[in-house]
């Protein structure tokens, strides 16, 4: 599975500290047009932001110390917009947006809103959300740093950062091709993560283990993330480039994270896709299915053509070992059988029984004697001749087997030798079989198998 990237996700995050501040939407206040202001609110602004900033310490965060509820962020989805995803990762870009409370920042003036460049964000604090199963992240610079703040008169915030993000989604591929997934997208406020670390001493070359704390964060009592109502929501799906995946919808999901360093809050988004089987179909399946197919023309071929027999199913054995080849290549190593490697290798079966079926077919049609025509009343059977050498022997029979058949009694074997066994006891609870016959049985015993199988096959995999 080649790699595939989902991209283009809004994330918005909104906080409040009063409950009734909950509900209300600065995310619509993103796509306002932009006004020029006049020359005076110009100076209200300045005025306005070197107030706010002079005794600010962006180190803290909002209501440090303070008896109030903790920063309440609510989370919004919308205009999601995926183009493909791995087997054992992603890529997405998002727009991801926050929005806080900070009293510090609350102010009077003729200006409702502050909308400030990116020369501001690292003078205020920001939230510490971090992505969880985030293997890589970039920021998007070009033509300026994709960032964008607001500040409202009362002390809230949003903002807004441009990010393509690689993170981890584990595929269970036993299904594959006819599989459905849930990638998930994972974020939270940065925790506490102790690892041990290995220590050696350059001279004496001994081994000690440390302690490393790897990051901080603010547990629930002080963060607390939430969604909003409705706020996981899909663009159209005309704008997206989906090649081998089927968008099945959003979904999101909050949990609570218990560590060390108290609970966290854990928000999740998760991206539902079905593969497409059409690819899949047109390289492996057809091909896999006409091979069989082809094989069983050798039924149809006198046993007495050796040539075209042998050349034809050795043929169909080597091109389901490149079609098994080729099928691998699309798939990671992984340890287990998929439902691709199933179908695979039953087909591989079948071509291999083929050619297994005239080489017992050619074996029996040629035995290493064979018998003269005996009249059923005869005490005895008339000699066998063996070709050896280009020289005719002859040889007694033994005459237990002739007279238990004329006698009524069973054979001892399976497969009767003689054609008068027909009429005898031998019949009794036993199926005969004529091994001269073997391709007229192949043509009905193979199409009807194989036929079966796929029935079960599809069946099961795609509605069981």
């Amino acid at each position: 599975v080649s790699y595939q990237r989902i991209s283009s996700v809004s994330l918005c995050l909104h906080s409040c500290v009063a409950p009734g501040d909950e509900e209300e939407d600065y995310g619509g206040d993103v796509a306002a047009s932009q006004m020029l202001a006049p020359k005076a609110q110009d100076t209200d602004a300045t005025e306005i932001l070197n107030a706010l900033l002079r005794e600010y310490d962006k180190k803290l965060r909002p209501d440090i110390g303070a008896l109030s509820c903790p920063i309440l962020i609510m989370n919004n989805h919308n205009d999601a917009y995926l183009h493909h995803c791995g087997s054992n990762e992603y890529q997405i870009d998002i727009i991801f947006a926050q929005t806080w409370t900070d009293s510090r920042l609350s102010y009077n003036g003729t200006m409702k809103r502050l909308t400030l460049n990116s020369n501001m964000v690292g003078l205020i604090w920001l939230p510490d959300t971090i992505f969880r199963n985030s293997k890589n992240a970039d920021s998007h610079w070009i033509t300026t740093p994709n960032q964008l703040l607001r500040i409202w008169n009362d002390g809230k915030i949003l903002y807004t950062l441009r990010l393509t993000i690689n993170a981890e989604c584990q595929l269970q591929l036993h299904n594959f091709p006819m599989d459905e997934h849930s990638c998930p997208l994972i974020f939270s406020s940065c925790e506490y993560n102790v690892q041990p670390r290995a220590h050696t001493h350059t001279h004496t070359h001994t081994h000690t283990h440390m302690l490393c704390v790897i990051a901080d964060g603010y547990p629930r009592d002080e963060l607390i993330y939430k969604w909003r109502k409705n706020s996981v929501e899909a663009a159209d799906q005309k704008s997206w480039r989906l090649y081998q995946f089927d968008f099945m919808g959003l979904r999101n999901t909050t949990d609570i994270i218990k560590t060390t360093a108290g609970e966290y809050v854990l928000m999740t988004v998760y991206f539902d896709l079905s593969r497409r089987m059409g690819y899949f179909t047109i390289q492996t399946y057809i091909p896999c299915i006409l091979t069989v197919v082809l094989s069983w023309v050798s039924f149809w071929i006198k046993k007495d053509a050796t040539p075209a027999r042998t050349a034809l199913g050795i043929t169909t054995v080597l091109t389901m070992t490149t079609l098994s080849s080729v099928a691998r290549t699309s798939l990671p190593r992984v340890s287990y059988i998929t439902a691709m490697d199933l179908f695979v290798t039953v087909c591989f079966l079948f071509v291999f029984a083929a050619l297994m079926e005239y080489a017992a077919l050619n074996y029996y049609s040629n035995p290493p004697f064979s018998f003269q025509n005996y009249s059923a009343l005869d005490a005895r059977p008339p000699h066998a001749v063996i070709a050896l050498n280009n020289s005719l022997y002859w040889q007694d029979f033994e005459d237990a087997c002739v007279y238990d058949c004329l006698d009524g009694k069973d054979c001892r074997s399976f497969f009767c030798c003689f054609e008068e066994c027909r009429g005898g006891g031998w019949r009794k609870g036993r199926v005969h079989l004529d091994l001269l016959d073997l391709d007229a049985y192949s043509r009905v015993f193979f199409p009807t198998s194989f036929l079966l199988f796929n029935i079960v096959y599809w069946v099961g995999y795609l509605y069981l």
